[in-house]
């Protein structure tokens, strides 16, 4: 990142030159800036963990309320399955019902199994992307605030002494504001949309990976 590297050696040639006195505190100043940009960026990550849960259960949600019953009826429309449900419907025998139920359960959740890692492992892999990206962030500000002590004219002024070097360095923060945004906007075209359950699970699996290589080429 050649821009970084300028930043980092203009920084160092004005310290050398005598025209910024650096305060004795500079190095304690520091120390105390990376350990409150380690902080903050674990309370990001964190939040974004707690953001991506709440998508999740979302969609665990609509597979509950939405996708199941729609399967389960379309399972028991199958002729065999039928037939054999009515016959035991009819024979009205409690044993029969819940023998046949233990049957037919265990296929029935491994088929519900499917379509939720289908659903959640999208969001799971962009999770991780976010989380990646995030890391590569904060490591750029972090490294950039150990070579340009100048910066570190007061500890509290963590948040703005942050987003001013990311600014300077060229970091592209608003990927991952929309990465998380593309990932609510996914959650809730599943969840809320008018389409039919499989275009709207089609949608929701393009518009996630769409987010993730966005994510990827910025």
């Amino acid at each position: 990142m050649p821009r970084i590297v300028t930043f980092i050696v203009v920084g160092i040639m004005i310290c050398c030159s005598g025209c910024v006195t650096i305060p004795p505190e500079a190095p304690e100043l520091s120390a105390e800036l990376g350990k409150r940009l380690n902080a903050i960026e674990e309370s990001h990550i964190a939040l974004v963990h707690r953001l991506m849960d709440e998508k999740r259960r979302r969609v665990d949600d609509f597979i509950l309320r939405e996708w199941l019953p729609v399967f389960a009826e379309e399972v028991f429309r199958e002729p065999a399955i039928n037939n054999a449900w009515q016959m035991v419907v009819a024979e009205d025998n409690p044993e029969q019902r819940l023998r046949f139920l233990m049957m037919l359960g265990p296929k029935l959740q491994a088929t519900v199994n499917e379509k939720r890692l289908e659903l959640i492992k999208p969001l799971d892999e962009l999770e991780l992307d976010i989380e990646r990206r995030l890391r590569q962030e904060y490591a750029l500000a972090t490294s950039i605030n150990n070579s340009i002590t100048s910066y570190l004219a007061s500890a509290s002024a963590v948040a703005e002494n942050r987003d001013r070097l990311l600014d300077m360095a060229g970091v592209d923060r608003s990927a991952i504001t929309e990465a998380i945004d593309d990932a609510d906007k996914a959650v809730t075209t599943l969840v809320k949309g008018k389409d039919q359950l499989e275009d709207r699970v089609n949608g929701f699996l393009k518009v996630v990976e769409a987010a993730k290589e966005t994510l990827g080429n910025k």
